[in-house]
């Protein structure tokens, strides 16, 4: 599968009696998301395109490609009485990727007594040192 740096997928922007508008993503079955108005509907939208994409490609999950909007058929994605558009919603995943493939991870580890006495006496960083000895043994 190779990635793509641009998604562009169409979105459905649900109205109903709730507040907030309701946001999914017909080619991307849990891919869900939500917004106080179209502004911010559209922010969480790529965030959430960002987020479910990258779970994606970390899965090895065959990506689908986009429905062109002239085949959608929105009342396919609307309940009773509920109204709807269609947007067009765009992620660049390098920044996405970046920003998840960098984060912090929290590992447990073992090591005797003795040595994380000394090591908390010389008031060492354990995430520290280990990173670094990581690094070095991965030649990175």
């Amino acid at each position: 599968m190779k990635k793509k740096d641009i998604y562009v997928y169409p979105a459905i922007f649900h109205y109903d009696d709730s507040p907030g508008i309701g946001v999914t993503f017909p080619d991307l079955p849990g891919c869900v998301s939500h917004g106080d108005d179209e502004d911010h509907a559209y922010k969480m939208a790529q965030e959430a395109l960002g987020l479910h994409l990258y779970s994606m490609e970390e899965d090895g999950d065959e990506i689908p490609d986009p429905t062109p909007i002239k085949d959608l058929r929105l009342e396919d994605y609307l309940e009773d009485g509920e109204k709807g558009i269609v947007v067009l919603v765009s992620v660049n995943m390098k920044p996405v990727r970046k920003e998840l493939d960098t984060r912090a991870v929290k590992k447990t580890l073992t090591i005797p007594k003795w040595l994380n006495d000394l090591a908390e006496e010389e008031k060492i960083n354990f995430s520290h040192v280990l990173q670094q000895a990581l690094k070095e043994r991965l030649g990175v």
